[in-house]
């Protein structure tokens, strides 16, 4: 968890002269690799984030022109979000700087021992999530 933590905040340090943090960066990176728009919902669940944080991030990169959101035009209540031009232009560059630090943080793992870090991580933050109530009897 430190690790990541680490990480964290070297991606912001880096991503700071493109004004995006980490947390920005997630979505950018969600959003890059959906085969099309991608639901607010969906999103939201695939990364962990409150309905709160998501949409102030949201906001933010909208307004920086990186996405655009739209409504859905079977279910007004559906938002669907994708990358703006502005936003696919920016994401290799975006990419390039959190494989830099994710390679300087893996420096010395074998390709092994990094699959196995990054298996402990994800059911550490599996282990984090809400688990749903029992039903008693």
């Amino acid at each position: 968890m430190l690790a990541a933590v680490g990480q964290e905040l070297e991606n912001d340090r880096r991503l700071a002269p493109l004004e995006l943090s980490a947390a920005q960066f997630i979505i950018i990176a969600n959003l890059a690799k959906a085969e099309g728009p991608m639901s607010a919902s969906d999103l939201c669940k695939g990364i962990s984030y409150d309905a709160g944080a998501m949409t102030r991030m949201l906001d933010r990169l909208e307004s920086k022109g990186l996405i655009r959101r739209s409504r859905s035009a079977v279910d007004r209540r559906l938002m669907h979000l994708e990358l703006t031009d502005e936003g696919r232009a920016a994401w290799p560059r975006m990419r390039e700087i959190s494989m830099t630090v994710a390679n300087r943080f893996l420096r010395g793992f074998t390709k092994a021992e990094a699959r196995q870090l990054e298996g402990f991580l994800t059911r550490m933050l599996e282990n984090a999530q809400p688990q749903p109530a029992r039903a008693t009897a």
